[in-house]
């Protein structure tokens, strides 16, 4: 009988002013940014479902790196991240989030561009399917993504969220053009 070894879930609650996410990691990268103050049960629910039987393991000092990438940049200091990530998702949705990662940041773009850029032009709702699946807010920026006529759309963090991202973006970009 074949028993493939479930990797281990490392988490920390990452706190930044008045907000707190749940943030993962197996030992080969990040895998998982919860939405701002959601409790710890999405996190397990997005676990159960996409590691299941994998041991969820509290570890500050494993994600210490992560929390100091993703605190700068929710200060407007960092706008590009160099952790490891690990990715846990279908082959459809790896070219979604990667293609996430290529959006410049201070940047939009729209579902449709999404689709274009990974060659489905036809793909634009399984596109937004994969981007609301994407288990890694802030550094897989799917926040960047908007509706075709500027609309700010659907968010897992929820819109509030969304809009500070790109405010934070906004900001810290014109700031550095200056």
């Amino acid at each position: 009988m074949d028993k493939k070894i479930k990797p281990t879930l490392y988490w920390s609650l990452l706190n930044f002013q008045d907000r707190n996410f749940y943030i993962a990691s197996t030992s080969k990268g990040l895998v998982f940014v919860g939405s701002q103050n959601k409790p710890f049960a999405e996190l397990f629910e997005w676990a159960k479902k996409r590691l299941p039987g994998s041991p969820l393991v509290e570890d500050d000092e494993k994600l210490e790196p992560y929390v100091v990438e993703i605190t700068q940049y929710l200060e407007g200091k960092r706008n590009t991240f160099t952790v490891p990530f690990e990715y846990v998702g279908t082959q459809f949705q790896l070219a979604v989030w990667n293609a996430l990662c290529d959006i410049p940041y201070g940047k939009t773009k729209s579902y449709s561009d999404i689709a274009n850029d990974i060659n489905k032009p036809t793909a634009v709702r399984a596109v937004g399917t994969a981007i609301g699946a994407n288990p890694v807010l802030i550094t897989v920026p799917c926040h960047r993504v908007i509706g075709k006529n500027g609309s700010l759309t659907g968010y897992r963090g929820g819109l509030e969220m969304k809009i500070m991202l790109l405010d934070l973006e906004k900001r810290a970009s014109s700031s550095n053009e200056s």
